[in-house]
């Protein structure tokens, strides 16, 4: 008698539990931006393109600083560079 009441209660159980997803907290809502807080600013536009031509010049500064020449190498790498510099800078020049 009780294997008669017990499998229909858990089968059930079994179902409402997978019927129900578990609800999962929502995320917080982002702040709203302060007026004349600097974070309310709009963000710099293609601040990655401005990262990369900062990164390339430290990157040149460590390679005309280098005491090796690197068989030449250095030279070309020193060139590359410079091109790759001005090509991100043409890209700047393009959203305006």
């Amino acid at each position: 008698m009780k294997r008669f009441i017990l499998s229909p209660l858990a089968l059930v159980a079994l179902v409402a539990a997978l019927t129900f997803p578990a609800a999962a907290p929502a995320a917080p809502p982002a702040p709203k931006p302060v007026p004349g807080h600097p974070a309310a600013a709009a963000p710099e536009p293609h601040a990655e393109i401005r990262a990369a031509i900062a990164s390339l010049r430290r990157a040149r500064q460590h390679m005309q600083d280098a005491a090796h020449d690197f068989g030449g190498h250095r030279v070309e790498a020193l060139k590359a560079t410079d091109e790759a510099i001005r090509q991100l800078e043409v890209c700047l020049q393009y959203d305006k």
